[in-house]
């Protein structure tokens, strides 16, 4: 870590509290309350803060290695710590002097963690366009917002709401707004019972209230700009690092069994059969690891987020982590057989990794890229590799 590397503490201990809930948390779909009570206590909710608000004063670089580091005892507690930095990154980026001055430093105390509004019924999570309409009702403005999934929504203090603009004539003039739990009036109107990522605690529900013109992040009708300047790039960086995290864990797990006495009777290591899987599996790790830091550097300096060899990188790492680091977790459930890659009570919990990255190319869906990534590359015939 660089700027955050006094975090390193935090982040162990937050990564031990993760790991002992791990298994309870995911048989239950519970919330991981307790890492989150870690990541308050210890500051880590404040990783992107700016030093000057109270944080860390934390690098993309620096959500990399921590949300790497959670990914491989927890992957749901990876992406709830990655998609609140998100949303910490949002308001840093483009919120008003008030909006920063109230927020900010409330999340470095650890007493702000920040939930994400996004999705839609009919729209899924596509960030470009909003159906529910955000009213003027005197000098304060109206929110009447559902979503289907709310990660962490019912334990969030405060929420990042996207909604298409007051009188916008156009779905795709969308607003980003800031509201406290406290402004609004929160109902869970469903339950939430996934094959994986269930500590996410992603359940549906509705948010109505008002909130001051100051909450609003960035101009009205500016939303993409922030979606392609802060979310889309910190949503598919931070993602990659809880998956490959999560992949490398499962084969560290795998590594440590294989090297015990009772592994080296099942695996029989000296095996030309699983040295070939074993060096397979790492070559799928070191291929997205590679990516996700070569993104991770493009990103950081470039002049124009909206050009096409970035959104096509951005677009690609997504993509091909969301499938290397499922694979690899496949090909780990193979050679560990049935007792280890199969069964629930093994104490390699391979399965709970297969089950969770299951969820990497649904997640902002793979095909929606790749159509995306086809139109983009239309606009850059000189093939300039980012």
């Amino acid at each position: 870590m660089t700027a955050a590397a006094g975090y390193a503490p935090a982040v162990e201990t937050v990564a031990d509290v993760a790991a002992e809930h791990a298994r309870e948390a995911d048989e239950n779909a519970a919330f991981p309350t307790e890492a989150l009570a870690a990541m308050r206590r210890t500051g880590l909710l404040g990783l992107l803060v700016p030093a000057a608000e109270g944080g860390a004063g934390g690098t993309l670089p620096d959500l990399v290695d921590v949300t790497l580091t959670l990914g491989r005892v927890d992957m749901s507690v990876a992406m709830v710590f990655a998609m609140h930095c998100q949303q910490v990154a949002a308001i840093t980026a483009y919120g008003g002097e008030k909006l920063r001055a109230e927020v900010l430093p409330a999340v470095a105390r650890g007493e702000r963690y920040l939930g994400s509004v996004t999705t839609e019924a009919g729209k899924g999570g596509h960030l470009m366009t909003a159906e529910s309409a955000l009213e003027h009702d005197g000098e304060m403005l109206r929110i009447d917002r559902q979503a289907p999934i709310v990660t962490g929504g019912p334990y969030s203090d405060a929420f990042l709401i996207t909604t298409r603009a007051p009188g916008a004539d156009s779905a795709a003039q969308v607003d980003l707004v800031y509201a406290d739990r406290d402004q609004v009036e929160i109902e869970v109107t469903g339950g939430w019972r996934p094959l994986g990522m269930r500590a996410t605690h992603s359940v549906p529900m509705r948010l109505r209230g008002a909130v001051p013109q100051w909450q609003v992040v960035g101009e009205h009708g500016g939303f993409r700009e922030i979606a392609t300047t802060v979310f889309a790039p910190l949503a598919h960086v931070g993602w990659a690092a809880a998956w490959i995290g999560a992949a490398a864990g499962a084969y560290g797990r795998v590594l440590r069994h294989a090297r015990s006495e009772a592994g080296r009777r099942q695996f029989a290591p000296s095996s030309e059969l699983v040295l070939l899987r074993l060096a397979g599996i790492r070559a799928r790790l070191d291929a997205a690891h590679a990516l996700l830091r070569h993104t991770v550097s493009v990103v950081t300096d470039a002049p124009d987020m909206s050009a096409a060899p970035v959104q096509l990188l951005l677009n690609t790492l997504k993509i091909r982590v969301a499938e290397e680091s499922f694979a690899a977790a496949h090909e780990l459930v193979e050679l560990a057989g049935l007792r280890h890659g199969y069964l629930t009570d093994s104490p390699l919990t391979l399965e709970r990794t297969f089950r969770d990255l299951r969820s990497a190319s649904l997640n902002y869906a793979n095909d929606r890229l790749r159509l995306a990534n086809g139109a983009l590359s239309l606009r850059d015939p000189g093939v300039r590799l980012a």
